[in-house]
């Protein structure tokens, strides 16, 4: 069984858990989707309408308070004035202020997005290189900043690397695994499914695959380096895993890049694309659900060291035991500030990690901004009927996705 649904388009019932003003149902099943499904998307719309949203956005949290910003849980509303009052958010300038406390909400947790000071040149090294069928897949270091290098797997279709072509690029962010990394999305091992940059290599992208920070072979010194989370430092180095493909000259750029991640990388795409612009589709697996309905919202969770409250996530988290809805943003927010771009969620019906119900949720909150920006087709939420996984089928149905923004040609 497959649940299918595009957000804004659901009749509204109550949510059974600690959310309870967003609309939400889970409809019948439907027939397997196909290509047709998927909605007519323009690139250059896309692109066009993200440059606005982004014009104000800010890039510090300098001076940010987070008694003074809009409920985390509440994209549609907006601070009005000095004073706090709330405003309904009713046009794309009030959207722009929303989104920048979104932003400041987000670094007062995660830290400050470094500034383009730490911007230093690339510097790749390629350690191996070998030959996967129709493409080439290099293990990789790249300068992502003073004092740090960045590994990653790059992949690339063969006929590009003779320039025969251009080919479009997609950030693939891995899934939590301590032992195997970045190696588990080129198919080097780990639990199947999670292989889609070389899937994405195979169908003719060029994939990048960064290693997150403190997981298997990669241990930046984060303190010595100057960032509060592991979260942070992981949105920094796939910004610069950006500028890297941007300089490449067999890579096509000029409709923005895509990207997917399951599980750690489904949030890791969500968190990189509401800091990048570049990024103008996405993907995200298993990847969440609101904060407060994290395992049910249960206190044993928020302590420092555990779930999200790991170093190599967001530990400041941890001041928010006991008082979730005081967190600063939450997912609703989060995917309300990626519109108009389209993004596909994969949120099976029996995820043990993020219930599918609160990921309903999220996505219900935030339809109304992507109706406001245009976009009111282009955030997907599929259920597949399976736990924490991204089935083939699935996978197939987010890489046609893609390929309407990336190569609309195809």
């Amino acid at each position: 069984m497959l649940v299918c649904r595009q957000a804004g388009a659901w009749a509204p019932r109550p949510f059974f858990g600690r959310i309870h003003s967003w609309p939400h149902t889970i409809p019948a099943s439907c027939e397997n989707t196909t290509l047709s499904a998927i909605p007519s998307i323009s690139p250059h719309a896309i692109l066009a309408l993200v440059a606005i949203v982004f014009s104000a956005s800010p890039n510090a949290s300098k001076g940010y308070a987070a008694e003074t910003a809009a409920p985390a849980s509440n994209p549609l509303v907006c601070c009005g004035d000095a004073s706090g009052n709330m405003q309904p958010v009713t046009n794309p300038d009030q959207w722009r202020q929303r989104r920048q406390e979104i932003v400041r909400g987000m670094q007062a947790v995660m830290g400050n997005l470094p500034g383009e000071d730490r911007r230093v040149p690339l510097r790749i090294e390629v350690l191996e290189e070998a030959e996967v069928g129709t493409y080439v897949r290099r293990l990789i270091t790249y300068q992502s900043e003073p004092g740090g290098r960045t590994p990653a797997y790059l992949c690339i279709p063969k006929e590009v690397l003779a320039g025969n072509r251009k080919a479009p690029a997609v950030l693939c962010l891995h899934p939590t695994d301590n032992r195997l990394g970045h190696k588990v999305v080129v198919g080097l091992g780990g639990r199947r499914g999670r292989q889609y940059a070389a899937e994405l290599a195979e169908l003719g992208y060029v994939t990048l695959s960064p290693s997150y920070p403190q997981l298997a072979d990669y241990w930046p010194n984060l303190g010595r380096l100057g960032y509060v989370s592991g979260t942070m430092k992981a949105i920094w180095d796939n910004s610069r895993g950006l500028d890297l493909l941007a300089a490449l000259r067999y890579v096509d750029h000029t409709r923005g890049f895509g990207a997917i991640g399951h599980s750690l990388g489904g949030h890791n795409a969500i968190f990189t694309a509401v800091f990048d612009p570049r990024i103008t589709v996405l993907v995200s697996s298993c990847g969440f659900d609101s904060f407060q309905d994290y395992y049910d919202g249960a206190e044993r969770n928020w302590y420092f060291g555990k779930g999200w409250c790991q170093t190599r996530y967001m530990p400041r988290l941890s001041d928010y035991r006991g008082k979730l809805d005081k967190i600063p943003f939450d997912f609703p927010a989060l995917l309300a500030a990626l519109a108009p771009r389209p993004l596909f969620v994969n949120a099976p019906l029996h995820d043990s990690n993020f219930r599918c119900q609160s990921v309903d949720a999220c996505a219900s909150a935030a339809a109304p901004i992507y109706q406001l920006l245009g976009g009111k087709d282009h955030l997907i939420i599929r259920h597949p009927d399976c736990g924490h996984d991204f089935p083939k089928e699935l996978r197939n149905q987010a890489y046609q996705l893609l390929d309407s923004v990336l190569r609309p040609e195809k």
